[in-house]
């Protein structure tokens, strides 16, 4: 669901950076006076298994993909404020070196995939219920989270492209349906691999369990994604808006190595440096987060 910047034109774009990067700011006040805070080790290592998640496209009816968008997950397993600056790390990782979503839609996008995911993610995480249950509530509120962020992209791209609202919900909840399925699923899975893992105490090896999960299946798996139009572009081709990117010249578009001619390898080396760009700039933006409070301790 990340929307590239011929999608959206005019005021659409500077008002959504606006709302993003007032969600942000808070996320990082309330992440600086947070006493909960996971370690950096935590919190990077899920933001890369978020990034790696969101390369694996799986293929739903119709003709159509989809991938994890991972807000709820993150929420679970970081907390908000946390989650939030996990899923913005990931975006702006997808949208500097590999050319995926926008750099003018890259406000609309924090909006819709990590504000609006993290936040519903922050409604279905209940720490007193049992796994089983906490499992079920997770899967439901990933569905959820992505039949909203897809209903805020429609009114996001209603506003841009002057259409009727009707048409544009339409075509953006129908061809998000199933993707929200598999976003359920997906999560509820994830958080009962990973969240004993990740208790507080845990050893090192043990909390650096996202990384490896990552950093395995963006070299394994990520070239076995599926090809298929995801749920965006369907419903681009559906109301004829276009959805090529081209604003932003990345390193790595595509998911591609340059310079190799194996298109198998060049996915996998791509998806791995990928991985470990977000796994160091979450330990970094982790640390820094510390900083901060250290700082205005003193």
């Amino acid at each position: 669901m990340h929307i590239p910047d011929p999608m959206l034109q005019g005021a659409i774009c500077p008002v959504t950076l606006a709302l993003g990067a007032a969600g942000l700011t808070t996320a990082i006040v309330a992440a600086v006076r947070s006493t909960a805070k996971p370690n950096a080790t935590r919190f990077a290592g899920v933001a890369a298994l978020i990034f790696a998640g969101q390369m694996m496209n799986f293929a739903i009816p119709g003709g159509t993909s989809g991938h994890l968008l991972g807000g709820v997950l993150a929420a679970a397993l970081l907390g908000v404020p946390f989650g939030v600056l996990a899923m913005t790390l990931v975006l702006a990782v997808q949208a500097l070196l590999f050319g995926d979503g926008g750099m003018l839609a890259l406000g609309a996008n924090v909006c819709n995939m990590a504000l609006i995911g993290v936040g519903v993610g922050s409604l279905f995480h209940r720490r007193t219920l049992g796994k089983a249950s906490q499992a079920t509530l997770l899967a439901v509120g990933g569905w959820l989270s992505v039949m909203v962020a897809a209903l805020a992209a429609s009114i996001e791209m209603t506003v841009s492209a002057n259409l009727f609202f009707s048409n544009v919900a339409t075509a953006m909840l129908g061809s998000h349906l199933w993707i929200g399925l598999g976003e359920g699923i997906i999560t509820a899975a994830a958080w009962l691999a990973l969240a004993p893992a990740l208790k507080e105490g845990k050893s090192r090896q043990a909390l650096l369990a996202p990384l490896l999960i990552a950093c395995g299946a963006a070299l394994f798996l990520s070239p076995l994604a599926s090809s298929l139009p995801d749920g965006l572009d369907k419903a681009a081709s559906q109301l004829h808006l276009l959805s090529d990117a081209g604003s932003w010249l990345a390193p790595l578009a595509d998911y591609r190595l340059p310079g190799l001619t194996s298109v198998t390898l060049a996915t996998s080396l791509a998806g791995l440096a990928g991985t470990l760009a977000t796994f160091s700039g979450g330990w970094l933006l982790r640390r820094s987060v510390s900083d901060i409070k250290g700082r205005k301790a003193a």
